[in-house]
């Protein structure tokens, strides 16, 4: 009930309050501030400045060498690099048959490196045989850091499942079978 009365005197003579707005005349835009010109002392004092010599920036200039290389000899030289490295690498102790984890392609890895694959049967033969495969031992075997391998070994626990209870005896539970 009120939002018809609302909207009756909302659109009360709607169409002649409109014809009077638009017939009234437009308000004049704001004068701009005036700016002065600049002089021409002032043009002279900046021409002046751009074409002085500055010798330090000149000097900091000379310092910067830039090197252009061509793209194809800078892929010979990484392989280079690549091949030169190759004392650093050793062979991959373990792999999985097939396309796992699109590691088929991988023969070496660098050294103080693991691959997954590698991590994880190194993390489960520690944790079934703790007392044959040392943290040292596994460094050695991977040619880990010693101090990296204890952080490992310390700080990722792999398969640890917990099985928490459920708060009420009437909840649900999954069944082993």
């Amino acid at each position: 009930m009120g939002a018809r009365v609302a909207r009756m005197f909302r659109n009360f003579n709607l169409e002649n309050r409109v014809h009077r707005e638009l017939s009234r005349e437009k308000p004049r835009a704001a004068p701009r501030h005036e700016t002065p010109l600049p002089s021409s002392a002032d043009s002279s004092e900046v021409d002046t400045a751009v074409n002085q010599k500055n010798d330090p920036l000149l000097n900091l200039l000379k310092s910067v060498y830039v090197e252009s290389t061509d793209p194809a000899a800078a892929a010979e030289a990484s392989k280079e690099v690549t091949a030169g490295n190759e004392a650093n690498r050793r062979p991959l102790k373990f792999s999985l048959p097939g396309d796992h984890y699109g590691l088929v392609d991988l023969t070496d890895v660098p050294k103080g490196k693991l691959t997954i694959i590698e991590a994880l049967k190194a993390l489960s033969s520690h944790q079934r045989q703790p007392q044959t495969w040392t943290p040292e031992k596994i460094a050695q075997e991977y040619s880990l850091d010693l101090k990296d391998t204890k952080a490992l070994l310390e700080f990722f626990i792999p398969f640890q499942v917990q099985i928490v209870p459920p708060k009420t005896e009437n909840a649900k539970q999954i069944k082993a079978s």
